[in-house]
């Protein structure tokens, strides 16, 4: 279970920093706006009017929803070994999972006021960014902590 939880940890630290940094700093958009968008996903456009409350709340919901994935990786990993035996490979295509499932299924799902189909340029970049900062560090981290 440690390495769920560092994964979790580390995953949601680079993932949350990556949006902030692309996000806000290149586009202008504030930081706990970028965090904002996360709880609009529960609640909706009221999620931009609650200033750091929401903000707050994104930022424990991205850390929930990458405790999931970093769940689902370990689990997956006790029953398919190649996924720490080649994490890196692994971690990559997961990362790519993670961004084609958020973008494509849980976000559409969800009660964010956005627009979900990204740019080529933005698709690309989100899938990069899940690559790096979810997908491999994920994989890495369990690998460490696999029995095998």
């Amino acid at each position: 279970m440690q390495a769920i939880l560092w994964s979790t940890l580390v995953a949601g630290a680079l993932d949350i920093s990556a949006a902030i940094i692309v996000h806000g700093l290149m586009n202008g958009i504030a930081a706990n706006r970028v965090l904002q968008s996360v709880a609009s996903g529960l609640l909706g456009r009221e999620a931009f009017a609650g200033g750091v409350r929401t903000a707050t709340l994104g930022l424990f919901l991205h850390f929930l929803i990458m405790a999931g994935i970093a769940t689902v990786f370990f689990f997956a990993s006790h029953r398919l070994p190649a996924l720490v035996s080649h994490w890196l490979w692994f971690g990559l295509a997961y990362g790519v999972v993670v961004y084609l499932t958020m973008s494509f299924v849980i976000v559409p799902m969800s009660a964010f006021p956005g627009k979900v189909a990204p740019s080529v340029a933005a698709f690309a970049e989100g899938v990069t960014i899940h690559m790096l900062c979810v997908g491999v560090p994920v994989a890495f981290i369990t690998s460490r902590y696999s029995p095998a």
